[in-house]
């Protein structure tokens, strides 16, 4: 049953730190899972957290600091000592424990690494921060299970179990040769079923989905999820197994993936939370505020050049937001489904087709509603020109903004830059320039002026 953070809980823990009652709050948090600990810390202050980190068993703790805000981690590393770090180290998988120290100040790493009592386990963390962290290496763990095909089931089991003391959960075992180079993955059922004496080689299944150390985590957990896989071997440039990919870690590429796609669709160019100085926030926020002010003065620029239309024709000026409006709305609807698509490699066949059927689909749209729209007009004016001005410029621009809001996007994917930038305030703005230009434009034609 999870704990339920209220605000007395957290008055009633704060009570205990200031009185010191170490042996109620021990008590307290050994009945309490590592993640509603996590949640409780992130509601205390720096100097409380510290306190409780201190009172936890070093079991505990690692699986804390995992689960904590970064910036709560943060601050309690740099009040730990590079002992006390080294302590915690310990008790987690290689993939936790290299991220931990890959967060650490450049000196603080190797006094950290030098701490550490299981020199294997030091001599695999250092393996991993070699990798980038955004490649299948620096996701992988290096704890797996894995078993030789020239061995037979009975010394495979033996083997087995060794391993698995060091590995927290077995999602699936891998077979190797003797040069370590992947053959392919162990039924634990074809195992069960084999005579102790038979050769692993003859029952295992050689059919095996794995990544690369290089590959990107995007594209790992495209894999992952494309074929529902709950771990994913991990081989070098030589074949060799060098580690595994759980899905827990693939679950925080998608939420980071997810949160850095929604900021850039919101018109915020770096990964920021709110917690941020306003500098860090100021940096992230103007430029595509820049560009819209660009926009908006480009916009009026356009208008400008209109006014004696305007003058002549009042009622021109009041449906100017509507058509802007309506024209930023449609390209961000088309340029979301998009984004969306290609995120979940949804996105097949070529640019054209999929232009071709965004005309299809912006086109019955536009009719509609440039209709609608028509039907008021000449209610209101009385005046079938104005009507019809207004009307049609809203069918064409209903239709240009879809072709941009579609193409711009896919145009982006293949130039290998994040299509999440073409939504929001880079289409918005592009689309309310287009918009304002072709309406006063179509309106010169029909009504003359």
């Amino acid at each position: 049953m999870a704990l339920e953070i209220t605000k007395d809980l957290i008055d009633n823990v704060r009570e205990l730190i200031k009185n010191q009652k170490d042996t109620a709050l021990s008590n307290f948090f050994a009945e309490v899972h590592h993640a509603d600990i996590a949640e409780v810390l992130d509601e205390l202050s720096f100097d409380e957290a510290v306190y409780i980190i201190r009172l936890l068993d070093s079991e505990t703790t690692s699986e804390v600091l995992m689960d904590v805000d970064e910036n709560v981690r943060e601050n309690v590393l740099e009040q730990l000592s590079a002992k006390e770090i080294a302590e915690e180290i310990d008790e987690l998988d290689t993939d936790d424990a290299a991220d931990v120290i890959a967060e650490l100040p450049e000196e603080r790493k190797q006094e950290v690494i030098q701490k550490i009592e299981d020199k294997e386990h030091a001599k695999e963390i250092v393996e991993l921060l070699r990798y980038d962290e955004d490649t299948a290496g620096g996701l992988m763990a290096k704890e797996l299970v894995k078993v030789n095909e020239n061995w037979n089931v009975l010394t495979c089991v033996k083997e087995m179990r060794k391993q698995a003391e060091e590995v927290t959960r077995v999602h699936s075992i891998y077979v190797t040769d003797n040069d370590g180079k992947l053959k392919g993955r162990l039924s634990l059922k074809d195992l069960l079923m084999a005579s102790t004496r038979s050769k692993i080689a003859d029952v295992y299944i050689p059919k095996v989905d794995f990544v690369d150390v290089h590959e990107k985590a995007e594209d790992v957990a495209n894999i992952m999820r494309k074929y529902d896989l709950e771990a994913i071997p991990v081989i070098d440039e030589l074949g060799v197994l060098v580690g595994r990919i759980t899905i827990d870690d693939i679950v925080d590429v998608i939420k980071e993936e997810a949160e850095k796609d929604y900021q850039l669709a919101a018109g915020i160019t770096q990964d920021v939370e709110a917690d941020d100085t306003i500098w860090q926030l100021t940096r992230a926020r103007l430029p595509w505020l820049f560009l819209g002010l660009i926009g908006g003065v480009g916009a009026a620029r356009i208008m400008g050049f209109f006014d004696d239309a305007i003058a002549e024709n009042a009622i021109l000026f009041m449906f100017t937001p509507l058509i802007a409006a309506m024209a930023g709305n449609v390209g961000v609807q088309s340029s979301a489904i998009i984004v969306q698509g290609l995120a979940n490699d949804d996105v097949k066949g070529s640019i054209t087709d999929r232009l071709l059927k965004e005309v299809s689909l912006a086109m019955i749209n536009g009719l509609a509603l440039a209709i609608l729209l028509f039907i008021y007009v000449f209610a209101t004016e009385q005046d079938m020109n104005i009507a019809s001005a207004i009307s049609v410029s809203l069918f064409v621009v209903i239709i240009v903004a879809g072709l941009v809001g579609t193409f711009i996007p896919l145009f982006l994917n293949k130039r290998g830059i994040d299509p999440a930038i073409a939504t929001g305030p880079f289409i918005t703005t592009s689309n309310d320039i287009f918009g304002i230009l072709i309406y006063f434009w179509i309106a010169k034609v029909i009504i003359g002026f």
